[in-house]
């Protein structure tokens, strides 16, 4: 079975950049079809990746393999001798979110291929299994409010049921909010998040030379999936657009009445 999950941009446009997409605790790849396939649909190449195996036990070690598998994954997406098509953006949920933030933040990003930004999603707070569920509807409430998400991740036998229970190690979490990943980010998080640390995350976007922190109205711990999809992937297109014209934003409001 393939380790990944592909979506192309429509046939006859020049591919924009190049996105990988980390998932979280108990999450597959299916959990990303939807984001993968409205951000290939604006002709980005998208491939989505397992969620990492991170041992508390072993917190380098399992950095070390995550980028070896991260590196692999990039440099499979060329289609050319000149690698993945720029910018490439690494795009992580939940504990995805915290590996990606801990190896860049480390100074272990990938050794063949280094990103040009991360998008950060749903990063636990430091009780990480704090307010976690005991049952499968209280699971599915504490990630979504979306019924589509909520139908995926039950249909999906290889949802690890529950997996929102089990701590983040906590050295990890230390490094992804110590605030040293040095590649332009986007850190998103609902607003109605029970796992979430706003402060801390506050605290990080500023350690951050250039960050932008969005909070999502009324979405859950699954920011990236929940009922506000649309409108989070058009925050991450415009970050990925942004990003291709040296983060100076494409559109700017002069005046406007809302």
């Amino acid at each position: 079975m393939t380790e990944y999950t592909d979506h192309h941009g429509p046939a006859g446009l020049r591919t924009r950049g190049t996105v990988l997409v980390v998932p979280g605790r108990g999450e597959t790849r299916s959990a990303y079809a939807r984001l993968g396939a409205r951000l290939a649909a604006d002709a980005y190449r998208v491939r989505v990746v397992d969620a990492p195996d991170l041992d508390a036990g072993d917190p380098d070690g399992s950095l070390a393999r995550f980028g070896d598998r991260l590196a692999a994954a990039a440099e499979d997406t060329a289609a050319g001798e000149d690698g993945p098509v720029r910018p490439l953006v690494l795009v992580g949920a939940d504990r995805g979110a915290v590996a990606l933030a801990a190896l860049l933040g480390g100074g272990g990003e990938p050794s063949a291929v280094r990103p040009d930004a991360v998008v950060l999603a749903g990063i636990p707070g430091g009780g990480a299994s704090a307010g976690s569920p005991r049952g499968w509807e209280e699971e599915l409430d504490v990630r979504t409010a979306c019924p589509a998400h909520r139908g995926t991740l039950t249909r999906d036998t290889g949802t690890r049921r529950g997996a929102l229970d089990e701590a983040v190690p906590q050295a990890l979490l230390a490094a992804a909010y110590a605030g040293r990943t040095g590649v332009p980010a986007l850190l998103l998080v609902g607003d109605a998040d029970p796992l979430a640390d706003r402060e801390a995350l506050v605290r990080t976007a500023k350690a951050l030379p250039r960050a932008r922190l969005s909070v999502v109205r009324g979405a859950r711990h699954d920011v990236l999936n929940d009922l506000q999809h649309r409108s989070v992937a058009a925050e991450v297109v415009t970050f990925l657009e942004t990003l291709r014209n040296a983060l100076v934003p494409v559109v700017t409001v002069d005046a406007s009445a809302w």
